[in-house]
């Protein structure tokens, strides 16, 4: 959290969007290779950081595709864990703290994908840890030291 706040929105934005597409795209794709949603968030915030689209064209697709698509798949952990992910990933163009909410997410999806449903705390806690040092590890290639204008992050935990 402490390394998020000393970067900017536009490069926090991009490392969260660069993880997505990278680890939980092929996830939701593998279960869902049919669908979408998701790859078009990642689209959508990549447009607005290009410039070429609004706030509120990308919001949409996040909300009325990517968090859609997690809705309809409680059936599939994986998938849908994936698509939450990537859903936070797209709303870090908007605010600096969903990139936790990705962290989160992408956790229960490898989490998933790799132990199922009923292996016990201790192992999905084994996986959140990996994850998360390899999410941190992908940010540190991409920080920026001393970058001006860092995101302003209201954690509220």
């Amino acid at each position: 959290m402490r390394l998020i706040e000393t970067q900017s929105k536009i490069t926090v934005a991009n490392w969260t969007l660069n993880y997505a597409e990278q680890k939980l795209l092929p996830l939701f794709l593998k279960r869902c290779p049919n669908d979408e949603r998701p790859a078009h968030a990642i689209a959508a915030a990549r447009e607005w950081l290009d410039g070429k689209v609004k706030l509120p064209y990308v919001k949409n697709i996040i909300l009325n595709e990517c968090h859609a698509a997690a809705r309809e798949l409680d059936d599939n952990p994986v998938a849908q864990a994936a698509a939450r992910a990537i859903g936070q990933s797209a709303g870090s163009i908007h605010a600096a703290p969903h990139s936790l909410g990705l962290y989160f997410y992408a956790a229960a999806a490898v989490g998933y994908d790799r132990l199922g449903l009923d292996a016990d705390e201790a192992e999905y806690e084994v996986i959140a840890e990996e994850v998360c040092a390899d999410y941190t590890a992908a940010l540190r290639v991409v920080a920026v030291e001393n970058e001006p204008n860092p995101a302003v992050c209201k954690w509220n935990c």
